[in-house]
């Protein structure tokens, strides 16, 4: 025969039941703990390759840019970072306002990686873009591109790495980068 409990008994054993419930909830919400940062890339060359595709995604979504549709310009947006993406906003911006189209396509035709730095969290390339094909024209047709803009563009490009990704941050004319042969 089982002994009779009694209220008190009972209160205190679904006082622990009710503990060990709460104990065992509370460990299936604790916060895990942060994984460790690692490093994006295992190596320089693996850094450059990641630069070179984000610069040449980069040209991919400028050239598909539509000025009468400004969803179209979010893809450059999300490519780029700080005060490069806050200029390209401006020019986009200021290009559809004025009722401009993009005409033709640029391209990339040298990528070199330069150097890299703490943790291939920024990467500098050289870069030179062909724009002879491209062009910005007004509502009528008409160029409103420099006639003495040079047909290669040559330039130093800073990439930074956000989200686990590297984006463009800094674009340089730079003289000193060999577009020919």
């Amino acid at each position: 025969m089982i002994p009779p409990t009694t209220a008190s008994a009972m209160s205190r054993r679904s006082g622990v039941l009710m503990m060990v419930s709460i104990v065992v909830m509370l460990a299936g919400c604790a916060p895990t703990p942060e994984p460790t940062p690692t490093a994006a890339f295992a190596s320089e060359e693996e850094a450059f390759a990641a630069a070179e595709e984000t610069y040449r995604a980069y040209t991919d979504a400028l050239n598909a840019v539509d000025l009468d549709d400004p969803a179209t310009f979010e893809p450059v947006f999300d490519l780029t970072s700080g005060d490069f993406e806050a200029a390209d906003r401006r020019t986009l911006s200021e290009l559809h306002a004025e009722k401009y189209a993009f005409r033709g396509q640029m391209t990339v035709v040298r990528f070199h990686g330069i150097s890299s730095r703490s943790s291939f969290e920024q990467v500098e390339a050289s870069v030179c873009v062909d724009v002879s094909g491209s062009d910005v024209v007004d509502q009528s047709g008409n160029s409103v591109t420099s006639p003495d803009r040079p047909d290669m563009n040559p330039l130093r490009v800073t990439f930074v790495l956000s989200d686990g990704r590297l984006r463009v941050d800094r674009a340089d004319r730079d003289p000193g980068t060999a577009c020919s042969g």
